[in-house]
């Protein structure tokens, strides 16, 4: 919900070649608490200064010599990708009213101002813009949660599926390999029973960041759930470069980290899936790097296996 310094932060731009006006606008909004007030005489400035203050409230004169007030809005529209226009038009002449409302102005004043009418239609108009776009944030935020793990911000296996779609469908279009990788921590649970459930949460965050720095930027890493994980490794150069990062991945796991005040240490165990020589379907790669996981785990752990063409 909104609070009063919500409002009172909101960024306003007076635009009116009048500097009569201007000044009492701003006076108006000074006195009224309003903290973040520009204003411009310049028309042909509106475009420029909202792209770099996305601006909450725009007041624009519709008359101005130059350039009037209608050309400003639809420069305007050029910007606002979402086609919501934070204008509130400022006009001496009635018949423009619904004009001005038909190129995509939220409401008007009227010349010449009544102030407590013009408090009234700012305040109204802020309030719905500033919840408009609350609303957009708490919407990008439940669908970065739909895709995104909550302890670790890794991808969840919903988005990891997306991802590794994609890098077939490349793989595939390019003539190349990718990979999959699933990796298990060894002997989590132990951490979880000696050191306590949040200890354990600390560790899976640090083995996130190792295994992202390991990697390509263009490579994913996904959790799982639990102390598993798995990386879609979008391109390889070679079959055999699995190996090294691999490698690479496991000897990074295994460095101390430092939890309560010590050094605590766990080694993983990775099963690799390689497109196409272990399959053409995302189902079907992490199945055999699910089972090249486990005989990682069989051989020994703290090491990596490659899957077999027959292991399925």
């Amino acid at each position: 919900m909104l609070c009063a310094d919500d409002l009172l932060n909101a960024r306003i731009l007076i635009v009116d070649d009048q500097q009569a006006n201007v000044r009492l606008l701003e006076q108006m909004l000074g006195e009224a608490g309003y903290r973040c007030i520009t204003s411009t005489m310049d028309p042909q400035a509106v475009c420029a200064l909202h792209r770099d203050n996305h601006y909450d409230l725009i007041l624009l004169d519709l008359q101005m010599p130059g350039m009037d007030g209608f050309q400003v809005m639809e420069g305007l529209k050029e910007i606002e990708a979402d086609g919501y226009l934070p204008v509130l038009v400022i006009t001496a002449q009635p018949g423009h009213k619904l004009q001005a409302l038909t190129a995509g102005a939220k409401d008007f004043i009227s010349k010449p101002f009544d102030l407590v009418e013009v408090k009234t239609r700012i305040h109204n108009m802020l309030e719905v813009r500033l919840l408009y776009k609350q609303l957009e944030q708490y919407s990008r935020a439940l669908e970065s949660m739909a895709l995104h793990d909550a302890l670790t911000g890794l991808p969840n296996r919903r988005l990891l599926m997306d991802r590794l779609s994609l890098a077939i469908a490349h793989a595939r279009r390019n003539t190349s390999a990718m990979a999959v990788m699933f990796l298990d921590l060894d002997g989590f649970k132990q951490i979880n029973d000696t050191l306590g459930h949040d200890a354990g949460d600390t560790l899976l965050s640090m083995v996130a960041g190792r295994l992202v720095a390991a990697v390509r930027q263009e490579d994913t890493v996904a959790r799982m759930g639990g102390d598993e994980f798995v990386i879609g490794l979008w391109e390889l150069s070679h079959v055999d470069a699995v190996a090294t990062l691999a490698s690479k991945v496991i000897l990074a796991v295994s460095q101390p980290y430092r939890i309560q005040g010590r050094d605590v240490r766990i080694t993983a165990s990775v099963g690799v899936g390689i497109y196409p020589l272990h399959g053409e379907a995302v189902e079907t790669l992490m199945k055999r790097a699910d089972l090249a996981l486990y005989e990682a785990k069989r051989a020994g752990k703290n090491n990596y296996c490659i899957a077999t063409s027959t292991d399925l």
